[in-house]
């Protein structure tokens, strides 16, 4: 089973910026899709971006296009998400997520870290 752990999550103002990492267990990570997702208490989990195995092609939900970049380094088991011009309504959860098969589109993964809270003041 893989593991995930989340970091860099922390308190920051409006149009400031943050970068999240989340580090794979297993070298098994060059091998999945890999997300982030964000949920706000009391909220349904929302998909944030994804990105491909090799990095080459990414996917983000509209409210963060143009302002968050999901990127990875297979050679370190760890995939990142630059969060740049940051809103107050990012303020959430922040999980990352990952997935040995299927589409990049899909919101459907296998493993799940524990989250980092990201809270954007205004």
């Amino acid at each position: 089973q893989v593991q995930l752990v989340e970091s860099g999550g922390g308190l920051v103002q409006a149009g400031g910026s943050l970068r999240l990492s989340c580090a794979a267990s297993e070298h098994t990570f060059s091998r999945s899709i890999m997300g982030w997702f964000r949920q706000a208490p009391g909220k349904e989990r929302e998909f944030v971006a994804s990105i491909t195995r090799s990095g080459g092609t990414t996917y983000y939900t509209d409210s963060v296009k143009g302002r968050f970049t999901i990127s990875r380094d297979n050679a370190k088991n760890t995939v990142y998400l630059q969060m740049n011009s940051l809103k107050p309504e990012d303020t959430d959860v922040y999980y990352c997520a990952g997935k040995p098969r299927g589409s990049l589109y899909s919101t459907a993964y296998d493993y799940w870290g524990q989250g980092t809270q990201v809270t954007v003041s205004s």
